[in-house]
């Protein structure tokens, strides 16, 4: 009996390597060995213990898993990829049938030479080799272990398929969201820039603090930002150096307003996503000689949403679709790509007032 044992795992083994060494499975092989062990331990007992015969058990399992082992394999790793996924369903019915047959008549006699000499010792009444409900229960009980075993193999397949998947598509997401970012932030420096520029063409005595808040937000945006979340407090701050670098430039001309609603310490937004909503209220809200007047406010809703509400003074005589830039549109993908369809975004015009209403999730 300890032959046999012995027999039964070294086959086991040995064809288990040469799928292994040929064919790269996606379950490490030790699962596969442990699988087919249990199995087959949960086999020997429940006909064991039914017929009261554990050495007839034994013997006959091993010779049956000897089998399954060969035909489950032959099913998943050639079977399935040459004939199902090609969608060859006829030449795969045929090749089932037919192993079928062979498996049949190879149980039946491995099992007469080296189990018992009955044929069908399992039932009630003497077998014959082609009786009906013996070959049956033959066919029956080997297209049980292929869909049984087959069925977990897909599972796992699935499984491992999908969580590739999802890594492949939050890789996609952070290369284009760091994508994103990275055109905010040469477009942001270089409308800076431009204001610098202005400055020194009149030789303002601001361009000195214009260098030194450009060089905090710079700071800001070059070493400070190196996730895919901020805290708002610190976007807060940095808008209000955008707006202090823009009030040297136009001095008096411009008025903003800040309102905070609700605890907002610990809320994490994505980076310079408000400064491009900002920066579009100095493009089209100065008119000559006029005055930008610029109200934000932030609002905590249950400490499940943040909303953000804009408005500032809006000159008609502007081209917004020559004006436009990239920093809008920028913004609109990057919400799409953060949050699905998880936020809203609204802008209206009323008169001469821009209104911008963004509401996005923080949980």
């Amino acid at each position: 009996m300890l032959v046999f044992i012995r027999l039964f795992l070294n086959k086991t083994h040995r064809i288990i390597s040469i799928f292994n060494n040929n064919i790269k499975l996606t379950i490490p092989l030790k699962y596969h060995i442990v699988f087919w062990l249990g199995y087959f331990t949960f086999n020997v007992i429940r006909w064991g213990s039914y017929f009261d015969d554990y050495g007839y058990s034994i013997k006959s399992n091993i010779v049956e898993f000897s089998i399954h082992i060969i035909i489950v394999y032959g099913n998943i790793f050639y079977l399935i990829p040459k004939l199902i996924l090609r969608k060859r369903y006829k030449m795969y019915v045929a090749s089932v049938i037919l192993i079928m047959a062979l498996v049949y008549i190879v149980r039946t006699a491995l099992n007469y030479h080296f189990v018992t000499t009955e044929i069908y010792p399992e039932a009630f009444y003497p077998g014959k080799f082609f009786k009906f409900n013996y070959v049956l229960e033959v066919i029956i009980g080997e297209i049980y272990v292929i869909t049984f075993v087959t069925s977990i193999k897909l599972m796992v397949d699935w499984f491992i398929e999908k969580k590739r998947n999802e890594n492949l598509a939050k890789l996609q997401l952070s290369t284009e969201l760091k994508f994103l970012r990275s055109q905010i932030q040469p477009h942001f420096f270089f409308n800076t820039l431009n204001n610098l520029y202005a400055l020194t063409l009149t030789k303002s005595d601001n361009a000195p603090q214009l260098v030194i808040k450009l060089s905090e937000l710079m700071q800001y945006v070059l070493y400070e930002i190196n996730e895919s979340k901020a805290n708002l407090l610190d976007e807060i701050n940095h808008i209000n150096n955008y707006i202090d670098i823009e009030r040297l430039r136009f001095a008096d001309r411009v008025e903003s307003e800040l309102n905070i609603t609700g605890n907002i310490e610990d809320v994490k937004v994505p980076p310079l996503l408000f400064l491009s909503f900002i920066e579009n209220c100095f493009k089209h809200g100065l008119k000559e000689n006029d005055k930008l007047k610029i109200d934000m406010n932030f609002q905590l809703i249950n400490k499940d949403y943040l909303v953000f509400r804009l408005s500032n003074n809006f000159n008609p005589d502007v081209n917004q679709d020559n004006n436009q830039g990239i920093g809008i549109t920028n913004s609109k993908r990057r919400l799409k790509l953060l949050f699905f369809n998880d936020f809203e975004l609204k802008t209206t015009i009323k008169e001469t007032t821009y209104n911008l209403f963004l509401k996005i999730p923080i949980r």
